[in-house]
């Protein structure tokens, strides 16, 4: 692939573009070896890239992505991330960044920065993992674990649950969260915002409970507080604690480096009495060369067997 073949992939991808966040450019599955290191969205006003990696080819690529913005005349800004650096910094290369920012999906709006963090406060890979708690939420009692802007917890109150608990222990990302539901007009006096280190608060989290619907989408490593490969196994060991009799699990890890028997292996050795359902799709707008490398979203059904 050349910097031609790349700028014509995106007026193609182009074409049919709403204002829902649409990933136009997914180099990161390696489907497109030459750009392994770049993705380009489209976010509402904004055209956002990320560089993954530091290229010779930088300039020429943000060069090439300013000439795509001016000639598609769809953006009010063009920012670039360079997210290989310490801060994974971003600025705004052409244009001028509108005031306030928003995600929007399947008509709902999420809070977003592209300037002062690594992530911007929302995942567009998971729209299928919130299309599945859209599916599963009405009138039930979820967990949201590592909540993050409490995207799922937006999609599950606007799909009729009865309540939420949102766990992060970053105070910020939920006070962002709660903007997140008001944004949506949804009503919040049965949700809750708690920040908390979840593996030290089971006692908290269960006196909510019992869950209908749990949801685990932890980060795979975060310094400090949370590595998926030892610290999984001790959310998975204590479920049954504060599950319902029939409760579903998604369960998601985005950690290349493990694939979806690392999970499944975890609730059979942990939780037996959850039944393996399903892996979801991903979204054929992030291609992966090598499946277990991508986002894994897995499904799993409390069960009671007799005998």
């Amino acid at each position: 692939m050349t910097l031609d073949d790349l700028n014509l992939h995106l007026k193609n991808a182009s074409v049919t573009l709403t204002h829902e966040y649409t990933r136009l450019f997914h180099g990161r599955g390696n489907t497109y070896s030459a750009y392994r290191f770049l993705t380009v969205d489209s976010v509402d006003k904004v055209l956002f890239a990320v560089l993954f990696e530091s290229s010779e080819e930088e300039e020429a690529i943000v060069s090439m992505l300013c000439d795509f913005y001016r000639a598609m005349g769809r953006w009010e800004a063009l920012v670039v991330q360079q997210r290989y650096l310490i801060s994974a910094p971003s600025a705004v290369v052409a244009g001028e960044l509108p005031q306030e920012c928003f995600a929007i999906e399947n008509t709902l709006k999420y809070r977003i920065n592209f300037l002062n963090a690594q992530n911007i406060g929302f995942f567009p890979d998971m729209k299928l993992g919130r299309s599945f708690v859209r599916e599963h939420a009405k009138g039930k009692n979820v967990l949201n674990l590592f909540s993050y802007t409490c995207s799922f917890s937006v999609v599950a109150m606007d799909a009729g649950a009865h309540s939420v608990v949102n766990v992060d222990m970053n105070k910020n990302v939920l006070t962002i969260g709660r903007e997140n539901h008001r944004l949506n007009t949804l009503e919040t006096k049965n949700v809750e915002f708690m920040p908390y280190n979840i593996l030290k608060s089971w006692s908290r989290i269960r006196k909510s409970g019992p869950y209908d619907l749990i949801i685990i989408d932890p980060p795979s490593f975060q310094k400090g507080s949370f590595a998926a490969t030892s610290d999984y196994e001790k959310i998975i060991r204590r479920i049954h604690e504060f599950a319902a009799q029939e409760c579903i699990v998604l369960s998601a890890l985005n950690a290349p480096e493990l694939e979806c028997e690392f999970i499944k292996a975890l609730f059979r050795e942990n939780a037996p009495e959850f039944e393996y359902i399903e892996r979801l799709k991903n979204l054929e707008s992030f291609p992966e060369i090598e499946e277990e490398r991508s986002l894994k979203n897995l499904v799993f059904k409390r069960v009671y067997k007799v005998g």
